[in-house]
């Protein structure tokens, strides 16, 4: 358990021991109100609160109620009742408090007009009371009460003044009720009851839990959640009530909620005993406040009753849990009360602050609001409430836990000023723990700008004699320190005998000799290497050069080269410029950020000679970079340096990631390579290499069929042995090693080769199932009853019926779809012969004036796409015209004639002068005689509608010349 911490305000002079020896959190906080309350109290005793949204009223032992602001200060007092007051209750409002006492009345006070003051005379004790949440707004001025005589009285202002109804009655005394909304709820010997005003009507009972103490020993404990949900505390046990609307089900199926006046179920959704006396009940959002009362041990075991009476002075202090619904346990604080030794369980009261806007001062908080709870016995009020941040990381720094309160600090939970606490607080927790290196590494963050706090530290290291670890990360500008600190430095230094060449490093200045100097004692000292480098990376170039401090290390290239040396040796390169020569260092130490340092210096040059360092660090960043650059540094370079590779990385699984990207970049730039490729597809990556034999033609046949042969990749023996034209090998390779006879039929297939459809057969006559197989797939390929008769007698081929009677099914459906497809093409040709032999009979007309007419614009964008597609007609037809472009009646030139020309498809031409005058004379000819000529018989399209008349009904062109001829036939 928790013990509250004495900065919250609360003095504990007996804290109970931890059952845990892991310590978890608490969730509140506590604070001992003052203002007027140790004065109010060191004479009178405090019987009971209530909480309204501007202020608190407290009743006492001896009658009086006052009214205190939330800091405790006195606002207001009346005088109200004669012995203790039991229980007081605020309208929505706060601007009524009403109240109820041991000398059987109920007072009823305007806070803030100077309206008479009501008091009601019910001559018993009256133990509860609560006003309509409306009360300063009606004018009904409702109220409820009840006390020892066991009557629930609902009073209300009528015509003839106030006037009592008993809502109920015979039960007992009435120990709490609470009004919510319409909703008015009650604790009596039996249980609870809920009334509903709005319908006049019990809603439900709630039974008194069985096993509980006697209400007067231990009073129940009743507190609205929200306008449905009811809480219940009572001896153990703990009910939450949720009070829920009827559905009624429309005319369309649907459900419709029922108004507020309707509400008549309820279900318990909650219950459990807990191992307490509960004194109070609260919520705390989805959780339970709980205000817990312990019994001795001895008072259990006589019990309760027993010990109320007998034994005082021996009580445990009270306790807060939080818990959830299920009465799991989320965190447990123990409250030092004044004189809590003396306290009985009813002598305690717990109420929380109502939220704004709510229809009743007790129940949730609206967002932003913080949640308040009063905890009051006779001689204290403590306030509780959430932790917040601060609070949070207190008690981290406090449990030691210094990296969560940093790390809580820097997620911006809190006030920016906490990172110096915190701060200030782990670096002592480190040096106390001697982790001074830790402690160092960590002031750059911690003290950030802070001058005076780095002053601070440097002098606590030096004290420490630990100042060399603290060097590396000391500011030398943005802060700038005071200059007796960086000479404490120096002095500190110079003391230390392996630092002999050291004592001018840090001189008060900060020269660039004396800041060279020290980087020079410290590379010539291996025990000093790593803070060689912490102090290049952190010291600015500006206070020294760089050149003399690279000369020193050169020199021990072959004695003492340590990888924090290179590594600082490499700064000190990029420091002066040298990117080439710190890049060779970095990738000798592979250093992830290798690639990026490429690419921001532009070193694609200087990655020749470290292709295999680039290769180990990172494959995959490191092929795209030689594939891009390949102009750079050559195909070949690359594979001499995998291939000559130390045994420490797997160079040719290198080097088949490095081909592979380049084969797929360009097939033909690593063609010399490609049989290596075929050994090393082989090894790494199979199912790439088919593809690649198939796309390659730079691979050597026999070395590659060699290497097949060796691995036993059948597959690829198989296209090898094709393309080399051993087709008859390959086929045996597919039918005796695969046994694939599709694939085989596949095979064959492709090769066009009728004697390889013999050797095929020949080789599966002597495997039944393949047999079977090969019947199947060569439809359409080979006659099967060619395979039926070269099949020996007696062998017995499995499900041969099923096969010939497929076979015989897909020979009849291939020859229908033949026959078909027949039908259609021969109907196909007619329709177009047809359709041809008419587009030829007709004429197209064309005439200057008409050309003319088009080339204007007149008539419509149809008419001139017509236009067009006829004129292109007529233009083929005009060029296949014979007889040098004359007319065929008249034999004239058309250019002679300044007439309209027809052109038929037959390649013959006509004036349409000469055209009209001997159709003219044809069928004058024709009716004159009277005779049935073969002409006639030649009209062998007369029934089509536009074939005799247009729709003008002037007869239509015919060719003289084709139309005799065809009648002289």
């Amino acid at each position: 358990m928790t013990p509250i911490p004495s900065e919250n305000g609360v003095d504990g002079d007996d804290e109970r021991e931890e059952d845990d020896e892991k310590e978890e959190e608490p969730r509140l906080k506590y604070q001992r109100m003052g203002g007027s309350i140790p004065n109010l109290l060191s004479s009178d005793a405090a019987s009971c609160i209530a909480v309204a949204e501007r202020m608190i009223s407290l009743g006492t032992v001896d009658g009086t109620i006052h009214i205190l602001d939330f800091l405790g200060n006195q606002v207001k007092q009346f005088m109200a009742h004669t012995a203790a007051v039991n229980d007081l209750s605020f309208d929505v409002e706060g601007e009524y408090i009403g109240s109820c006492s041991e000398d059987g009345t109920v007072v009823i006070n305007s806070l803030f007009t100077d309206e008479k003051v009501l008091k009601f005379e019910y001559h018993r004790p009256m133990k509860a009371i609560a006003l309509d949440p409306g009360y300063s707004r009606k004018t009904s001025k409702r109220y409820v009460a009840g006390g020892l005589a066991g009557q629930l009285c609902f009073n209300s202002k009528k015509w003839f003044g106030y006037r009592d109804q008993v809502l109920h009655s015979g039960e007992g005394p009435i120990h709490a009720v609470k009004w919510r909304t319409s909703l008015i709820a009650w604790a009596n010997d039996a249980g609870v009851k809920v009334y509903d005003v709005a319908t006049d009507q019990i809603i439900t009972f709630i039974e008194r839990p069985r096993g509980s103490l006697h209400p007067e020993l231990l009073l129940p404990h009743l507190v609205w959640q929200d306008d449905t949900l009811l809480v219940i505390g009572w001896g153990t046990f703990v009910k939450i009530a949720s009070i829920r609307a009827n559905e009624k089900k429309g005319a369309n199926g649907t459900y419709r909620p029922v108004p507020m006046s309707s509400l008549n179920q309820v279900d318990i959704v909650a219950s459990f005993q807990t191992t307490y006396y509960i004194s109070g009940i609260a919520p705390f959002g989805d959780s339970l406040v709980v205000l817990a009362y312990i019994p001795v041990e001895e008072d259990e075991e006589k019990g309760f009753s027993t010990a109320m009476s007998s034994r005082q002075g021996n009580a445990q202090r009270p306790e807060v849990h939080v818990v959830t619904w299920n009465n799991d346990e989320l965190a447990t604080d123990t409250l030092p009360v004044h004189r809590f030794e003396q306290c009985k369980a009813k002598d305690y009261s717990l109420a929380h602050a109502p939220f704004s806007g709510s229809s009743y001062a007790g129940g949730q908080w609206a967002a932003g609001d913080e949640p308040l709870y009063y905890v009051v016995s006779p001689k204290d009020v403590v306030i509780a409430k959430p932790r917040d941040t601060e609070d949070h990381i207190a008690w981290l720094l406090e449990h030691g836990w210094h990296e969560k309160a940093l790390e809580a600090v820097e997620a911006g939970q809190g006030r920016s000023e906490l990172i110096d606490e915190v701060g200030s607080s782990y670096l002592d927790h480190l040096i106390v723990e001697r982790k001074y290196g830790e402690a160092a590494s960590l002031c750059p963050k911690l003290l950030r700008g802070s001058a005076p706090a780095w002053e601070r530290w440097v002098f606590h290291f030096a004290h420490l004699h630990q100042l060399p670890v603290l060097i590396p990360y000391m500011p030398t500008e943005n802060p700038r320190l005071h200059d007796t600190a960086y000479e404490v430095t120096r002095m500190k230094i110079s003391s230390c005998s392996s630092f002999h060449n050291f004592s001018n490093a840090l001189a008060h200045d900060l020269g660039i000799f004396d800041a060279q100097a020290a980087l020079v004692a410290l590379a010539t000292n291996m025990s000093f290497h790593k803070d060689l480098l912490s102090t290049v990376k952190s010291w600015p170039p500006v206070i020294y050069s760089a050149l003399p401090v690279i000369s020193a290390i050169d020199s021990q290239l072959n004695t003492s080269m340590t990888d924090a040396l290179k590594e600082a040796l490499a700064e000190l390169y990029v420091i002066n410029g040298q990117y080439e020569k710190a890049f060779s260092l970095y990738a000798d130490l592979m250093k992830p950020d290798i690639f990026d340092f490429i690419e921001k210096h532009n070193l694609h040059d200087a990655i020749r000679e470290k292709v295999v360092q680039l290769m180990m660090l990172d494959c995959k960043c490191a092929v795209p970079l030689l594939i891009q650059n390949k102009d750079l540094i050559s195909p070949p370079d690359v594979v001499s340096q995998l291939l000559n590779a130390s045994n420490k990385c797997d160079s040719k699984y290198f080097l088949h990631l490095y081909l592979h990207a380049l084969f797929e970049a360009n097939p033909h730039v690593g063609k010399d390579f490609h049989d290596m490729q075929i050994e090393l597809y082989a090894d790494y990556d199979l199912k790439m290499l088919l593809p690649f034999l198939r796309s390659s033609q730079h691979y050597t046949l026999e070395k590659a069929y060699d290497i097949c042969v060796k691995k036993d990749l059948l597959r690829e023996q198989v296209f090898i042995l094709g393309r080399m034209g051993n087709t008859k090998r390959a086929l045996a390779v597919i039918v005796n090693k695969l046994g694939d006879v599709e694939e085989a039929v596949e095979f064959v297939t492709m090769q066009h080769d009728d004697d390889l459809w013999e050797e095929l057969i020949k080789q599966c006559l002597h495997k039944p199932e393949m047999v079977g197989v090969l019947l199947e797939h060569t439809v359409g390929n080979l006659d099967p009853l060619y395979i039926v008769n070269m099949v020996p007698n007696g062998l017995e081929i499995p499900r041969l019926r099923d096969r010939l009677v497929k076979i015989i099914t897909d020979y009849r459906t291939e020859t229908s779809l033949r026959h078909g497809c027949n039908d259609i093409l021969k109907t196909d040709s007619v329709n177009l012969l047809v359709k041809y032999y008419k587009e030829a009979r007709r004429a197209l007309c064309f005439s200057k004036e008409e050309e003319a007419r088009v080339k204007r614009g007149d008539g419509s964008g149809d008419s001139q796409a017509i236009w067009r597609t006829e004129g292109a007609r007529a233009m083929e037809a005009k060029s296949k015209t014979r007889g040098d472009t004359r007319c065929c009646m008249c034999f004239d030139p058309f250019f002679i004639r300044d007439v309209a020309v027809a052109v038929f498809f037959c390649c013959h031409a006509y004036h349409m002068s000469c055209l009209m005058d001997s159709m003219h004379t044809v069928v004058s000819g024709k009716k004159g005689s009277g005779a049935t000529s073969r002409m006639s018989d030649y009209d062998y399209d007369s029934n089509d509608e536009d074939d005799e008349e247009n729709d003008s009904g002037v007869p239509r062109l015919r060719c003289i010349l084709c139309t005799t001829a065809a009648s002289l036939r």
